[in-house]
């Protein structure tokens, strides 16, 4: 490189060096927080939470395999006449004692018992997917319902910023007229409080931001602290034609998380109690060896053995105990599933009121508080009106865009209700 000197080089190197680590952190930080969907892509490769009911769910597969297992063999050896009728000293050599008894058995449970148990991990297995995937669905729900009151709180506090302003505005025309004797005093100490009013407001809504972020940033396993870009929009809602309660709940029955899991420990009941009732018969031990004397085998024997179920009781109890399990599930899956739907019908009605009065904010009440608070102002310039009413026009405006922002973030917050009782995205 011509020009370039070693000086110029290692200056070059330097910026490099301080440079690059921090741009991936850089993007890192702004690369998240603007729209619902990236929290939830970043939610799921990193909550704790989900990745623990994962690893439980892996676990629980893993045992299917160990259930239906046979037990692992059994190798027996006995040394007899260890002293050959007192003619020596007590020995360990297998030559050199009276005879060596060889035995290698096996533990075989009675027919279907086998089959049973490992059916019933393979439930338990699909129990623990569906714990982790409920788990999912509720912090997919959360972040959701936490990013809608994010937008509201900051489309709220940009909304006061405004009528702050025209609050400033209104106070430099109420001194104009006091300054000309049109107005009394008072007019502008009213709006002076309506402001400090305003500034006290800001203050909460900056301080529930914070809660929120704090909020999210948990969720994500984030620290407390880190940055987050502001909410750019909110997810269209479905077109009422796509919630309708029939559709939805017949969804719900079938794949709702909670539904499922209960679903297989049901099933998984059945299958304990139909093993309780095979403990009823024996189990068997089978076994083969040599028997060797001396240097030499000369003797083989085959054995079998099994145990005799005489405790009846403790079989009866163990019984007893399976069918309670069994209609615990039972009762246990119906409570379930008569929650979730009632939650079903109480949120589409929800969101239903949402949409309903996010239209009267947006047709009737913004543009009748805009056509009043322009009558009023032209009134109070005009001597027509006094300060109070136009105080009153203010304030219905400002309460017109903020039902609008509640409707809109309380739709939300009611189709991630609904979306995590159906356990996916409508």
């Amino acid at each position: 490189m011509r020009g370039v000197t070693p000086t110029t080089t290692f200056a070059l190197w330097l910026m490099l060096g301080l440079a690059g680590p921090a741009a991936p952190a850089l993007s890192q930080e702004v690369a998240i927080g603007g729209t619902v969907e990236s929290l939830l892509e970043f939610a799921r490769d990193r909550n704790p939470e989900y990745a623990a009911m994962q690893a439980e769910a892996d676990a629980a597969a893993e045992r299917v395999t160990p259930a239906g297992a046979l037990p692992d063999p059994k190798f027996r050896m006995e040394l007899r006449d260890i002293t050959k009728s007192g003619d020596q000293n007590p020995t360990l050599s297998p030559s050199r004692v009276g005879s060596t008894r060889y035995l290698l058995s096996q533990d075989i449970p009675w027919f279907g018992k086998r089959d049973l148990k490992r059916e019933v991990a393979e439930l338990e297995g699909e129990s623990a997917r569906g714990r982790a995937l409920g788990t999912w669905s509720d912090i997919a729900a959360r972040i959701k319902t936490s990013y809608a009151q994010w937008y509201y709180v900051h489309r709220n506090e940009r909304l006061t910023r405004e009528i702050l302003d025209l609050m400033r505005r209104l106070e430099r025309i109420a001194q104009a007229r006091y300054s000309g004797g049109l107005a009394a005093l008072q007019d502008v100490i009213r709006a002076q409080v309506e402001q400090t009013r305003m500034r006290s407001e800001l203050v909460t809504l900056q301080t529930e931001q914070h809660h929120l972020h704090t909020r999210l940033n948990a969720l994500l396993a984030r620290p407390p602290e880190a940055p987050l870009a502001e909410p750019e929009r909110l997810r269209p809602l479905p077109a009422p034609a796509r919630l309708d309660y029939a559709t939805l709940a017949e969804r719900v029955r079938a794949r709702n998380p909670l539904l499922a899991s209960e679903g297989s420990k049901l099933k998984a009941a059945e299958k304990s109690r139909e093993l309780a009732y095979r403990n009823r018969y024996p189990d068997f031990t089978i076994g083969a060896g040599p028997i060797q004397y001396q240097s030499a085998v000369r003797e083989w024997e085959v054995m079998v053995e099994m145990n005799i179920p005489l405790q009846q009781s403790s079989r009866r109890s163990q019984e007893r105990e399976s069918e309670a399990m069994l209609a615990a599930a039972r009762s246990r899956r119906e409570a379930s599933s008569n929650q979730v739907l009632a939650e079903l019908a109480e949120n589409l009605v929800g969101i239903d009121a949402a949409r309903r009065i996010e239209a009267l904010a947006t047709n009737d009440l913004l543009p009748e508080a805009d056509l009043t608070y322009k009558a009023a102002l032209a009134g109070y310039e005009n001597g027509k009106l006094d300060f109070a009413t136009l105080l009153d026009a203010q304030r219905q405006i400002r309460q017109a865009r903020q039902d609008q922002i509640r409707a809109q973030a309380e739709g939300q917050a009611r189709l991630a209700e609904i979306e995590r009782l159906l356990g996916e995205d409508l």
